[in-house]
């Protein structure tokens, strides 16, 4: 599944992916795009705190780019 968050700001970013896990199977990758610095942060945290697992992170460009693993 891919997110494209691209000229969205806190909180979208995060609340796309959150709605993207939540239609998700455990186990499925999810890729999230944004341009938003604060998404850094807050898909750490965002993983961190509901246990699922940050596969990867690069940055771009102006484009931060996230693999997610739903746990």
């Amino acid at each position: 599944m891919k997110i494209d968050a691209i000229g969205l700001i806190c909180p979208e970013p995060i609340m796309l992916l959150h709605k993207a896990i939540h239609e998700s199977d455990s186990g499925q990758i999810i890729e999230l795009i944004a341009t938003d610095p604060a998404a850094k942060k807050d898909v750490e945290k965002f993983c961190e705190f509901l246990c699922h697992q940050l596969l990867s992170f690069e940055k771009k460009d102006d484009q931060l780019i996230f693999k997610i693993k739903k746990k």
